[in-house]
C-alpha cells in the first residue's frame, strides 16, 4: 500500500533544509499559485504552463527551487542504500557515467561514489539558487542575461538524480511504497523542462532507453506466461 507523502519522505533524511521564498514577494506568490494546481488535480502538462502575465524568469525560478527542494528530498530517502560499496560510481546503469566537473575543486571530469557526487550536486546548487546575483530575491532586481542557461545546466544536473534513482534504486523505492510521488515528480519536472525547452532531450536518453528495456522485459514476462498457460 502506497504511504502518504509525509511518511515515505520523513525530514531527517534530507541533506539540508529547503531553501524557501520570503512570504510577501512575488515569487512567493507563484510558488502558491503553482503549489495550488498541483493539489488541484489538473493536468501536469497545464500546471506547468506560465500564467498570464507572469514573468518567464520568475516563473522558472520559483520551478527549479522547487525541484531542488523535491529531488533532493527523493534522493535523501535512498542515500542510506547508496553507499560507496554498492555505488562506487555515479552512473545511470552499464551505459551512463556521470562525472563530476565545478571548475574549481574538480577541474577536470573526475569519477565520484554516486553518494559524493550527489553531494557536491546538492551544495553546488545550493550556492547557485541562495546567490542574490543569479537569483535575485529584491523587488527591482533583474535577473542576470546568462539565467535560463544556469538553470538549464541546474535542471539537466537534476535530471542525473532521476536517473541514478529510478535505475539503481527503485526496489527500494517500491518497498517504500513511494514510487508514485517519484514519477509524479518527474512527470511534473519532465513537462516543465519540455514546456520551456529547458534540457537539450538528448540528456534524457538515459531514461528512455531504461523505460525501452523495462517494457520489452515486462513484454517478454507476459509471453512466458501466456506460454506456460
Amino acid at each position: 500500500m502506497a504511504l502518504c507523502l509525509g511518511q515515505v519522505f520523513s525530514k531527517d533524511k534530507t541533506f539540508r533544509p529547503k531553501k524557501r521564498f520570503e512570504p510577501g514577494t512575488q515569487r512567493f506568490e507563484l510558488y502558491k499559485k503553482a503549489q495550488a494546481s498541483l493539489k488541484s488535480g489538473l493536468d501536469l502538462r497545464k500546471v506547468v504552463q506560465l500564467p498570464e502575465g507572469e514573468n518567464l524568469n520568475d516563473w522558472i525560478a520559483v520551478h527549479v527551487v522547487d525541484f531542488f527542494n523535491r529531488i533532493n528530498l527523493i534522493y535523501g530517502t535512498v542515500s542510506e542504500y547508496c553507499s560507496e560499496r554498492t555505488c562506487p560510481i555515479m552512473s545511470g546503469g552499464l551505459r551512463y557515467e556521470y562525472r563530476w566537473q565545478d571548475g574549481k575543486d574538480y577541474k577536470r571530469p573526475t569519477k565520484l561514489p554516486a553518494l559524493k557526487y550527489m553531494n557536491l550536486l546538492m551544495d553546488w546548487i545550493e550556492s547557485l539558487i541562495n546567490n542574490e546575483e543569479i537569483f535575485p530575491t529584491r523587488v527591482g532586481v533583474p535577473f542576470p542575461k546568462n539565467f535560463q542557461q544556469v538553470c538549464k545546466k541546474i535542471l539537466s544536473r537534476l535530471f542525473r538524480v532521476f536517473v541514478h534513482v529510478y535505475i539503481h534504486h527503485f526496489d527500494s523505492i517500491c518497498s517504500m511504497g513511494a514510487e508514485a510521488h517519484i514519477n509524479t515528480c518527474y512527470k511534473h519536472y519532465y513537462y516543465f523542462i519540455s514546456e520551456f525547452n529547458l534540457i537539450d532531450h538528448s540528456e534524457l536518453e538515459p531514461l528512455v532507453r531504461h523505460q525501452m528495456y523495462e517494457c520489452e522485459v515486462r513484454m517478454h514476462m507476459k509471453k512466458d506466461q501466456m506460454e506456460v498457460l
